[in-house]
């Protein structure tokens, strides 16, 4: 059968693990399997644009964030902010005491903080990978579902190992499932590339 809805795939894991009486256990093998590939799984149909005005030197991060890829001020020319460690940015606030245009920025638990603290107000843009959507009746598929059914299935299987105790099908599900994530990796990774050719790029010293 077709796996294409959170409702088909919770079929397809009864059905895959004989069983009839995971009614209420297999919603929690996907969302096992979901915080698994939301560690592992970095795509581009992950990647997400947003735009704020950066005008304090604390700002939530977007609410489906999970990792930055690129931090920006859309001044002219263009300032890419520089990502340091919170115990850096505390050592180099000492430089920076004045504001001014920030450089640096840092996470602190569910917050930017940028340095210097910002002398007026600046276009800021955010590229980052957000959040896999979790499935659920009221958000029944998401990209990866679409994508890649059989990674769902499979990385859902294996997260019923602890439940189902002794299953000699674990190692098999948990085999094709990273085998699966690895080839979406390296096939994301040629449709970023394409058919270009990397050129090497020389440096100068002194």
């Amino acid at each position: 059968m077709a796996i294409t809805t959170y409702s088909e795939l919770r079929t397809a894991v009864a059905d895959w693990l004989n069983r009839s009486d995971l009614t209420a256990a297999i919603p929690n093998f996907i969302s096992l399997a979901e915080a698994q590939m939301s560690r592992q799984i970095r795509h581009r149909k992950m990647v997400t644009r947003a735009t704020a005005t950066m005008d304090t030197p604390y700002f939530a991060v977007p609410a489906d964030w999970k990792e930055t890829i690129r931090f920006q001020l859309n001044t002219n020319p263009i300032t890419p902010l520089l990502y340091v460690t919170p115990e850096q940015l505390l050592e180099d606030s000492y430089s920076y005491s004045s504001a001014g245009q920030p450089l640096f920025f840092t996470t602190v638990g569910q917050q930017f903080e940028v340095l210097p603290q910002p002398d007026g107000s600046y276009d800021a843009e955010l590229l980052y990978y957000a959040k896999l959507t979790p499935l659920s009746d009221a958000a029944p598929t998401n990209w990866l579902l679409t994508e890649s059914p059989d990674i769902y299935l499979y990385g859902t299987l294996a997260q019923s190992a602890p439940y189902l105790k002794e299953d000699e099908r674990t190692a098999i599900w948990t085999s094709l499932y990273e085998k699966l994530v690895e080839d979406m990796r390296i096939a994301d990774e040629r449709a970023r590339i394409g058919s270009s050719k990397l050129k090497p790029r020389i440096r100068t010293f002194g």
